[in-house]
C-alpha cells in the first residue's frame, strides 16, 4: 500500500450514520481465547480448595512478581489504587506532609496522597514523554516534602535516573507509579526496581491483567515490605491483634492463580504489542503522516511497552470524531489535568498553572494496540487517518 492509495482511499460509510466499531480498543477476548483451558483449570483449582483469602497462589504470584522485576519482597493487595495508599502508609506520610506528582495521570496517583490528608504538589510534564518533567521536580520540594511520585505513563518510564539524584540530596524516597508499565526498562533494568517501593495494577485492561481489581508493591527493604503486609491485612500480624491502623486490601486468591497463567504469556503479549507500535510508525512514515501527527517518545534506554500508543495532534477532537464515523475506537488519556478537576480545587491552582499538561490534555489521543491486532486493522486505523489529513491539504 502506498502513500497515494493511503492518501485518497475514501469511505463508503453513509454520511449522517455512525457505524459500529470495526474491532474493539481493547479486544480481551481474543486475549482470553487461547489460555481459556489453563485459565479454567486453575479457577477450578481455587474453587476446589475453597482458600479463597490469602491462599497460596497469593504467596506464589508474589514471589515470581519479585523475580520478575528484580526485587527482594512483592506484597499483593486489592487494587492499583490501594498499592499506592499502602506505600504512602508505609512512609508514614501524614496530614500536612506534601508529596509530589504529576498533574497528568489517573486521579489515583494523587486521590492517595489527599486521601491521607497530605498536599500534592504537581510538577508539569516533558511534553515528548509525558512524564514528569524531573528540571522542575527540585523547585517544588519543601521542607515539608515526604516524596515523590513519578508514573510511568503510558508504558514509558520516567527519567528515574535523574529523579532519584535529586531525591537522594533530598533523602527523599521515590515511589514509582508503574500501574501502566510492567515490564518496561529504565536503562536495561525493570522498572519496579527502582525506588524504594513501586505500584502496579492488574486491572484488566493493564498489560498484565486481571478478571477484576488486583494490585501488587514491589520493595527491597525488608522492613518496608514487612509494614506493607501489615497494613494491608488491618495493621494485623497476629489474629485480632492490630499493631498498626491499617486496611484491608488483600489480594484475591482466584485473582492471583489467574495472574499467574497470564504472568506466562506477559513476555509474548508485549512484544507483540512493541511489534504494533512499531508498524504503526512504519506505516505513519509511508502514509506520509508525521507532519500530521507525533507518535509516542521512544527515549534511548527506556523499554516502551504501550500500555496506550498515544498519539499527538492539534485537531484532536475533530480527528477522534472523524476515526468514530468510520468505526475506529480510540480513547482519550486524559480529558482534563488533576490541577484543573473539581476534586482538587482545594489546592488553588488554575488555567495555565501547569501548561504542557494542559496542552496534552486537548492534544493526545490512544489508538488500538492491544496485542491480538492484526496488520489489516493497523491499516485500517492508518487509512482513515490519512483521509482526514488529505482533507486538510
Amino acid at each position: 500500500m502506498n502513500s497515494t492509495e493511503l492518501l485518497t482511499k475514501s469511505s463508503t460509510s453513509p454520511k449522517n450514520s455512525v457505524p459500529k466499531p470495526l474491532f474493539p480498543f481493547l479486544d480481551l477476548k481474543a486475549e482470553y481465547a487461547p489460555m481459556k483451558a489453563e485459565l479454567m483449570a486453575v479457577i477450578e483449582s481455587v474453587m476446589d480448595g475453597q482458600h479463597f483469602i490469602m491462599g497460596p497462589e497469593v504467596g506464589k504470584l508474589e514471589t515470581e512478581i519479585a523475580a520478575f522485576v528484580g526485587s527482594s519482597f512483592a506484597v499483593g493487595c486489592a487494587s492499583g489504587s490501594d498499592a499506592l495508599l499502602l506505600a504512602l502508609m508505609a512512609l508514614g506520610v501524614d496530614s500536612g506532609d506534601e508529596v509530589i506528582t504529576t498533574p497528568f495521570t489517573f486521579v489515583a496517583t494523587a486521590g492517595s496522597i489527599a486521601r491521607l490528608k497530605a498536599k500534592p504538589v504537581f510538577v508539569d510534564i516533558d511534553p515528548k514523554t509525558y512524564n514528569l518533567d524531573w528540571k522542575q521536580v527540585e523547585a517544588a520540594i519543601t521542607p515539608k516534602t515526604k516524596a515523590i511520585i513519578p508514573v510511568h505513563l503510558f508504558g514509558l518510564p520516567a527519567e528515574m535516573g535523574k529523579i532519584s539524584e535529586i531525591a537522594a540530596v533530598h533523602r527523599l524516597p521515590v515511589i514509582e507509579d508503574a500501574a501502566q508499565s510492567i515490564g518496561s526498562t529504565y536503562q536495561g533494568r525493570q522498572v519496579g526496581n527502582l525506588g524504594i517501593c513501586c505500584c502496579f495494577s492488574f486491572f484488566p485492561a493493564k498489560n498484565l491483567g486481571g478478571a477484576g481489581d488486583g494490585g501488587m508493591i514491589t520493595a527491597s527493604d525488608p522492613e518496608f515490605a514487612d509494614r506493607l503486609s501489615v497494613l494491608r491485612i488491618h495493621g494485623s500480624r497476629k489474629k485480632y491483634q492490630y499493631d498498626l491502623l491499617g486496611m484491608n486490601s488483600r489480594l484475591d486468591t482466584l485473582q492471583a492463580a489467574i495472574l499467574l497463567v497470564k504472568l506466562k504469556h506477559l513476555a509474548n503479549a508485549t512484544q507483540a504489542r512493541q511489534r504494533n507500535a512499531e508498524r504503526y510508525r512504519q506505516m505513519f512514515a509511508q502514509a506520509g503522516l508525521e507532519q500530521w501527527i507525533t507518535p509516542p517518545a521512544q527515549p534511548e534506554g527506556l523499554g516502551h511497552v504501550y500500555n496506550q500508543f498515544v498519539i499527538r495532534s492539534q485537531q484532536r477532537d475533530a480527528l477522534k470524531e472523524h476515526l468514530r464515523n468510520r468505526g475506529i475506537p480510540t480513547e482519550i488519556y486524559y480529558p482534563s489535568p488533576l490541577h484543573l478537576q473539581p476534586a482538587f480545587a482545594y489546592l488553588g491552582y488554575g488555567p495555565g498553572a501547569f501548561p504542557k499538561a494542559e496542552a496534552a490534555c486537548h492534544e493526545v489521543l490512544a489508538l488500538p494496540v492491544f496485542p491480538t491486532m492484526t496488520e489489516k486493522q493497523q491499516e485500517t486505523v492508518v487509512e482513515a487517518l490519512a483521509e482526514f489529513f488529505a482533507a486538510k491539504k
